[in-house]
């Protein structure tokens, strides 16, 4: 067929009817018009799930057109440090919340291996414009560790957990409790938060993150890829998590199937799959970015902070 294929695509006028049709046969049989996509189907995908399935359906927008208003805010941000009372490391952090004047839910942001550079400065940013008060500690810098460092220190893990004191702190925080929420390997150390460090149902009410890394990142090659961190099995918080679909496989498995597990024990999670992405859609710069990368980043946005503001409501203060 591909000799075939070769002699149709060189044919030239003169060439014989017979030929000629040969060729129309040929290229109607499987010969693709695309040089360079393969094998791409040509139907829309479809989910045949019951409505009542569907967490995302809204008859409101679908019947009645009528889309949620997004909650906006201009954000103000200053330079604050904590210390961690385990070994008295001071921690530098940004503390985010909405510039008008007023208590606000409270949430930790916690960077990845990448650090909290001006890229993923932006992710706190976002959620504060949603009208939250956000702590995004540096655990990085509190530790001179430069950023996407290979091994993981475990004694920055209770840097993150001493950042929940300090924000629940803070007068302007409207809730007694708060939510965790982070992407990479921070999505690491908040589960240690919440599972090692008993925050989980005491101070913490939910978890959220962008494709975490689920796993101890000292762990040997096969436990990254074929199993997940034995913290999952206790976490008990509501938990949503959001990846693309070209997300790495090794952390992808291991993310799909710590999520089935938690269903199967009957936990509160929630994975949300967005097409055409991978790793990075929340925070990669414009030089690269993509349609999709946005789409999928401000969905994640609005539906994180929902999310948040659902489980933290109950613990608003008067």
């Amino acid at each position: 067929m591909t000799t075939a294929i070769q002699l149709c695509r060189s044919a030239r006028i003169g060439f014989s009817a017979m030929l000629i049709l040969f060729c129309t046969q040929a290229l109607a049989a499987g010969m693709p018009a695309s040089d360079t996509v393969v094998g791409r189907t040509l139907e829309a995908p479809v989910n045949t799930r019951p409505l009542e399935e569907k967490f995302w359906w809204s008859n409101e927008w679908y019947e009645q057109g009528v889309l949620p208003t997004p909650s906006n805010h201009e954000v103000t941000e200053r330079q604050v440090s904590y210390v961690n009372p385990l070994d008295g490391t001071e921690v530098p952090a940004i503390l985010y919340r909405p510039a008008t004047p007023g208590k606000y839910p409270g949430v930790l942001f916690q960077h990845g291996r990448r650090g909290l550079d001006d890229l993923v400065q932006r992710l706190p940013r976002r959620m504060a414009a949603r009208g939250f008060v956000v702590l995004a500690p540096d655990v990085y810098s509190a530790r001179f560790i430069e950023k996407f460092p290979m091994e993981h220190l475990v004694e920055t893990e209770a840097d993150t957990n001493a950042g929940v004191d300090f924000l629940m702190r803070q007068p302007d925080v409207s809730t007694s409790k708060i939510c965790l929420y982070s992407h990479t390997r921070g999505g690491y150390y908040t589960l240690q938060v919440a599972v090692k460090h008993g925050r989980q149902n005491q101070e913490v009410a939910c978890y959220v993150a962008s494709y975490p890394h689920w796993q101890d990142p000292n762990a040997v090659e096969p436990m990254q890829v074929y199993r997940y961190a034995v913290e999952l099995n206790e976490l008990s918080i509501p938990t949503m998590v959001f990846i693309g679909e070209y997300e790495q496989y090794q952390r992808r498995r291991s993310i799909e199937t710590a999520v089935k597990a938690m269903r199967d024990a009957g936990g509160n999670v929630r994975l949300i799959t967005y097409p055409g992405v991978g790793r990075g859609f929340d925070f990669r710069p414009g030089g690269v970015r993509t349609f999709a990368d946005d789409l999928a980043a401000k969905d994640a946005t609005m539906r994180a902070a929902d999310f948040m503001r659902e489980h933290l409501s109950p613990w608003v203060e008067p």
